[in-house]
């Protein structure tokens, strides 16, 4: 299953950014999808999930900051970021756990400057 992520970069804390993923061989109206992001040494860690017409759940370290949009036209999923923080720096990856295999995105770095 392809997961295209875009929209990573440098930001100065309190910024915004906004991150998309496109995925196709799924059913998009009803997979699951998923945000996750990694800092290095540490294990790739759950920060929202978007169940197919259903409402995101988020980490409280994210809640009120990042919200989860979903494009059904377009197969894309968002994850926008305001009131960033430098704690909020890491490789961010889109997933999906489809047909029993978990899929993953190509990653990418979100660094948030004090």
């Amino acid at each position: 299953v392809p997961l295209q992520a875009s929209g990573g970069g440098l930001v100065q804390a309190r910024g915004s950014l906004r991150l998309s993923c496109r995925t196709s061989g799924v059913n998009f109206r009803i997979a699951e999808m998923t945000w996750y992001r990694q800092t290095p040494g540490n294990e790739r860690d759950l920060i929202a999930s978007s169940p197919g017409g259903g409402n995101a759940n988020y980490v409280d370290s994210v809640k009120g900051r990042f919200t989860v949009s979903r494009d059904y036209a377009r197969n894309t999923v968002y994850l926008q970021m305001d009131n960033l923080k430098p704690e909020d720096t890491a490789v961010y990856y889109c997933g999906t756990f489809w047909r029993s295999v978990q899929w993953w995105g190509q990653g990418t770095l979100v660094t948030v400057s004090s």
